[in-house]
């Protein structure tokens, strides 16, 4: 079913879907939905809070979003940094921490609330940044010349060792994720992660250098994306 494809390669993995129902039980990721919760009521150093940039924290679904001002793609992850400077408080790590914390209690909320993804295209400059980011995401770099597509669109059901590769239908409504891997391989992590922590990782898979997180190049991909579903 359409709405299925929000579930990435759940949808169509028998096993990996009753995985998913079975961890959801017990939830190895709510205490970080719970912190995320804390980080938007905290107060800055001068009183506010990030409910005072993000009055509904629904927002999940909006971003990343063309900025017609500022003539430039901006992703959840640069606009909580923005808010965090207007503030006269210091940016976060864009991949984890308590920027993964957040965005989980915005995705959260998002969801309690049913809203849909909603990305829209409105001017020539916003269509441009569409194109630039499907350029990236279909064209074939690094030594093992592979491209996103080449796993997600042409390979899409299939498998890679041990792993399905799910769809770009759905592939940015379920971020940030909790990975067991990410937990265990790194001491620094609690195993939540950004959408651009996942696409990095995956791009260096591919053989090459990933955009850095808060990149033109990095943003205009997600863009893309995140049209796409």
């Amino acid at each position: 079913k359409h709405k299925d494809f929000a579930l990435g390669n759940y949808a169509f993995s028998k096993n990996g879907r009753a995985s998913y129902d079975e961890i959801k039980e017990m939830p190895p990721y709510e205490e970080f939905v719970e912190s995320g919760e804390e980080l938007y009521n905290e107060k800055f150093a001068n009183g506010k809070t990030f409910a005072n940039c993000f009055p509904n924290p629904a927002i999940g679904g909006d971003y990343p979003y063309f900025d017609e001002k500022k003539q430039e793609v901006v992703t959840l992850g640069s606009a909580i940094n923005q808010c965090l400077k207007d503030n006269g408080e210091k940016p976060w790590k864009m991949t984890k921490g308590k920027m993964a914390h957040l965005q989980a209690f915005f995705s959260y909320s998002t969801l309690d609330e049913e809203k849909p993804v909603n990305i829209k295209i409105n001017s020539q400059a916003a269509s441009e940044a569409y194109e630039r980011g499907k350029e990236y995401y279909y064209s074939q770099r690094g030594y093992l010349k592979l491209s996103c597509a080449t796993c997600h669109v042409q390979g899409a059901a299939q498998r890679v060792r041990n792993e399905s590769l799910s769809q770009l239908l759905g592939h940015t409504t379920h971020f940030p994720v909790y990975r067991l891997k990410w937990g265990a391989k790194d001491k620094n992590s609690d195993g939540l992660g950004t959408l651009e922590r996942r696409m990095a990782g995956c791009i260096k898979d591919q053989g090459q250098n990933p955009p850095k997180a808060n990149s033109k190049t990095m943003k205009e991909l997600l863009y893309f994306m995140a049209y796409m579903s």
